[in-house]
Order: C-alpha cells, then structure tokens, then sequence
C-alpha cells in the first residue's frame, strides 16, 4: 500500500470518527440543522472529490491530481447544496402526495423511501449528472485554469462528451442498479444523515465508475 492510499483511508475514518465520537457528533448535527447548504457544500466538495481521487488512483494505478481540482470540488459542493434542496423536495413531496393518495403508501417507511428514490433518480439524477459532466468537461477543456476555462465554448464542450456512455452506462445502468437502491437505503436514514449519505455513496460511484473505464478501455 502506497503513503497516499494510507493517508486518503486514514482521511476517510477520521470523518467516521467525528461521527462517532458524542461530542463531536452533536456539534455536526447542530450545525448541519443550522447551516444546512454550508454542510451540504463541505460534505460533497470534500467526500466526493475523494471519490473522484479514488476513481483516478483506479484506473491510471497512482494517485494523480486532476487538473483544476479547487474548481471541480467547488461544483461538487455547489451540486451538495442542490441536494441539500431536493432532499427535501422529493421527501416531502411524496409523504404529501401519499397523505393525499396520489401516491401508494407501499408498506410504511421503506414504501416512501423506495419511491422517494425512484422519483427523485428517474425525474432529477439525469439533469444532475449531465450538469456535472458539462461542468467537468469545461474544466478539463480549459486545463484547470480559469482564463482558459471561460473561454471554451458550450458547443465543443456538447461535442466532447461521450453521451452514449451517459445514456447506456450512467442512466440506464447506475440508475436502476446502484442510485434508486442506494437511495432508497438513504431515505431510510433521519433526515439529517441523508446528504451525509449521499456524499459518501459519491466515493463508491467512484469506484464504479473507474472499473467502467478500464472495462471500456
């Protein structure tokens, strides 16, 4: 094991220790209730970027900074406050429309959590992912450096992306089999844990995705 696979796994416990510890734990929930969209942006910039690193130290076999990092985790922090949001949206959404009948109750708690899930990854998951990779394609076309990145038109961005593989592999594969499951499990959790939740699933999709890659390749 290489000194920065020990020091990203040692990165990755002392979050679950601050979780676990009472003292330090009371103060996440506290603040997490009081600034929700500030812990929504800490959580996804720091724990999915992680999961990004992962997936580079997957597929190159080393670990490699990506080119404009500090960009790339401020947009995963800014899609963290977007979840912040549509948590709840979807959450209270569908125990109104229950209440109402507009939807099926389906047993109680995992009933509302499967079609929380399945709502929010069928309506809302392709828009969020597309968005991220528009976001990330205009990084990687500038080469990580904000003068460069402002110049890069959205038409060449459009045409760099692979949207087959979007479509065929993210939407029709991680959707059904990985997100509407992994959140279902997420919407089971109290309310504050969910984005938590959400962050940490982000270092698995790394994995996922990285096996794709060299599966692909």
């Amino acid at each position: 094991m290489k000194k920065y696979d020990l020091i990203w796994l040692f990165s990755i416990i002392m979050v679950f220790l601050l979780l676990i510890f009472p003292s330090t734990h009371s103060i996440f929930i506290a603040v997490t209730a009081s600034h929700p969209f500030l812990m929504g942006f800490v959580k996804f910039a720091f724990l999915a970027t992680m999961g990004e690193l992962l997936a580079l130290r997957l597929v190159q076999g080393d670990w490699i900074k990506p080119k404009g990092l500090l960009y790339k985790a401020c947009i995963w922090g800014f899609l963290g406050m977007t979840i912040v949001l549509v948590f709840d949206l979807y959450a209270t959404g569908v125990a109104g429309s229950i209440k109402k009948g507009l939807l099926p109750s389906l047993g109680g708690s995992l009933g509302f959590a499967f079609i929380t899930s399945a709502l929010m990854n069928c309506l809302f998951a392709p828009t969020f992912m597309a968005f991220h990779r528009i976001t990330d394609t205009y990084i990687e076309l500038g080469e990580g450096k904000l003068s460069r990145i402002l110049n890069v038109h959205l038409a060449e961005v459009i045409k760099h992306i692979d949207w087959d593989g979007y479509v065929r592999f993210v939407v029709l594969k991680t959707i059904p089999f990985f997100w509407i499951p992994a959140h279902t499990v997420t919407f089971l959790l109290p309310a504050e844990y969910r984005v938590l939740a959400a962050a940490f699933l982000s270092i698995a999709l790394g994995g996922i995705l990285a096996f794709a890659k060299k599966r692909s390749a």
